[in-house]
């Protein structure tokens, strides 16, 4: 049964759900993963860092002709609410560079320019800010909260007792095949946990309020509005989802300076791309002139040059600064929970819920209740970047 506002505005609704029809083939991360990590990982360290992996990538099972076509025929001009029509053209044109990035998966620079289209690329200031927070020290890496103990399907029990904290259900699945240690699937509402991966307590931690505190709670809001858009996404939401996924990290006292410098590294490898570097280049930076471990440096390396090269990573730490700046001035967070979107459309989200096209977030986020960060550190860091 249609309520008034999609009797009235049925040609925008037809849209709406044609969009969200085509959108569900198309979840970039279901492609960009290499499908051979740990077997190339093997022959990467074998070659003592040299040899460059050669990844493998799931098949795409979509006519990306057909699918541009289908987007490109939809009767924008027909939505009669202004605002609206803008925003749907945006859309329009975002998921198409999101087809172009996922054609062009595995074939180097071709990749490398759509995802630079799609997600950008740091700036100068961006790679400031990462290198502002290396010169701060970690907690001690030997600390019990540090120490992996946990294994994928052990984990699960942690993220099931977390998650009572809310009034939803989902399913939580393992995979061998990903660049990640965790992640939310939108379009299964499920929970993917790697299962090559031990967990210590701190991921944990950090997991709980990042992937499900933010991430499932945008996936199950968004699902609740007469509007499809905010389940599958406005234009360059990643930022804003990574940003608010990050500062619940903070807000629950979970975000430490090693997650941040975690951050900073992904900054640094994003920007060895524009540099033109090589993956064992790249690899190289992290381990032989920053230090870090070869496990963690190979892991930011992958999420770096999957695919040819992806940018997304740098848009954890803006994306942080950005959230934190928004909350220091008492904004609505809510807003921004309300499913996959972009903090440039905070005016355009009210506006849809003021005309009933959308409703405010049922699911909140826990640790936005309160703030529990004790790190002066962690504060001075955040309040510091540009």
């Amino acid at each position: 049964m249609m309520n008034e506002t999609q009797v009235k505005n049925k040609t925008l609704f037809e849209i709406d759900n044609h969009i969200d029809e085509l959108v569900k083939k198309i979840e970039l991360l279901n492609y960009v993963n290499p499908i051979n990590i740990e077997s190339e990982k093997e022959k990467f360290f074998n070659s003592k860092y040299l040899t460059d992996p050669s990844f493998k990538y799931p098949k795409r099972d979509f006519d990306k002709f057909k699918l541009h076509k289908e987007f490109f025929t939809q009767s924008i001009d027909k939505i009669e609410d202004e605002r609206l029509r803008e925003i749907y053209e945006d859309i329009i044109y975002f998921y198409s560079g999101l087809i172009q990035c996922i054609e062009t998966i595995g074939k180097g620079k071709k990749f490398y320019y759509n995802s630079l289209h799609s997600f950008g690329t740091p700036t100068e200031q961006d790679v400031e800010n990462a290198k502002f927070i290396l010169h701060f020290e970690s907690e001690d890496a030997h600390s019990d909260i540090f120490k992996p103990q946990y294994t994928a399907s052990e984990s699960a029990h942690f993220f099931r007792e977390y998650s009572k904290k809310y009034d939803f259900t989902y399913e939580i699945k393992n995979s061998s095949t990903m660049g990640a240690i965790a992640m939310v699937s939108n379009s299964i509402k499920a929970l993917v946990l790697n299962e090559n991966h031990v967990f210590s307590d701190n991921e944990i931690n950090v997991l709980t309020n990042h992937e499900i505190g933010v991430h499932m709670v945008t996936t199950m809001n968004g699902l609740l509005h007469p509007l499809k858009i905010f389940s599958h996404g406005f234009p360059n939401n990643e930022e804003t989802q990574e940003g608010l996924a990050v500062f619940s990290e903070y807000m629950s006292g979970n975000l430490t300076v090693k997650r941040l410098k975690e951050l900073a590294y992904r900054v640094l490898a994003v920007d060895s791309l524009a540099k033109g570097y090589s993956f064992s280049r790249t690899f190289r930076m992290l381990h032989n002139d920053y230090d870090l471990e070869r496990e963690e440096a190979f892991y930011i390396s992958i999420r770096a040059h999957r695919g040819g090269g992806f940018t997304k990573d740098y848009l954890y730490l803006t994306g942080l600064k950005k959230i934190y700046d928004y909350y220091k001035k008492g904004k609505d967070l809510g807003l921004l929970l309300t499913g996959k979107v972009s903090l440039e459309f905070v005016d355009d989200i009210q506006y849809m819920i003021d005309k009933g096209y959308a409703v405010k977030s049922k699911h909140y986020t826990d640790s936005y209740l309160q703030n529990n960060n004790t790190s002066k550190t962690v504060d001075f860091i955040l309040k510091s970047l540009k």
